[in-house]
């Protein structure tokens, strides 16, 4: 059985409108996930070994389905963390993301505008920039849950935690937007770039 262990994060530290404390507890709860994860592949693991793994065994099926989500969530808070960083370098537009986002939207304002939309909607979830591995194309979604709305094979490029305990209590519940504003200040496009497609 493959452990998996929480990563770290050390270019986290000093962000602007995003605190240092708030983070600690972020990445509290991103451990939760990594440990989730490895007790719930264990239990499955076992399951397996006995001869359990049925459709028809009721917590064999939960356990799969909760897999789902807590792996999920434990890649999707790395990818998050893993694209900020203080004083980050402004996107380069005639870069390889810059241009792969002209080459989606019209210009690199148009992706802004769509991304900032869907990540000020309301709901917890996540706001995820993906390129389609066929057309190298880039589009924007919202995934609800962790495990829910991906598009398949798709690859993500920015990812934007939008669940309260993101922003608060650095912000009130009704200041997503000020968050969203946090975040661009925050982002490393040149991390965003490195999960391109070649």
């Amino acid at each position: 059985m493959k452990s998996y262990q929480p990563k770290t994060f050390p270019r986290l530290k000093g962000l602007s409108g995003i605190s240092d404390a708030l983070l600690q507890d972020h990445l509290k709860l991103y451990e939760g996930y990594v440990k989730n994860t490895n007790e719930l592949t264990a239990q499955l693991e076992g399951l397996l070994k006995e001869g359990k793994a049925k459709a028809t065994n009721l917590p064999y099926a939960e356990l799969t389905r909760r897999l789902g989500f807590e792996s999920s969530g434990m890649i999707l808070h790395e990818l998050y963390f893993s694209n900020l960083a203080p004083e980050p370098e402004p996107l380069n537009k005639s870069g390889p993301l810059g241009t792969a986002l002209v080459q989606s939207f019209g210009s690199v304002e148009a992706w802004l505008e769509d991304f900032k939309a869907i990540a000020a909607m309301r709901g917890v979830g996540w706001a995820v920039a993906y390129q389609n591995p066929e057309t190298r194309l880039v589009s924007d979604y919202w995934i609800e849950l962790h495990q829910e709305g991906h598009p398949p094979g798709h690859r993500p490029l920015v990812v934007m935690d939008c669940w309260e305990h993101a922003f608060i209590p650095d912000y009130k519940a009704t200041e997503r937007a000020k968050y969203v504003d946090a975040y661009f200040r925050n982002l490393d496009y040149r991390a965003c770039e490195g999960r391109l497609i070649k």
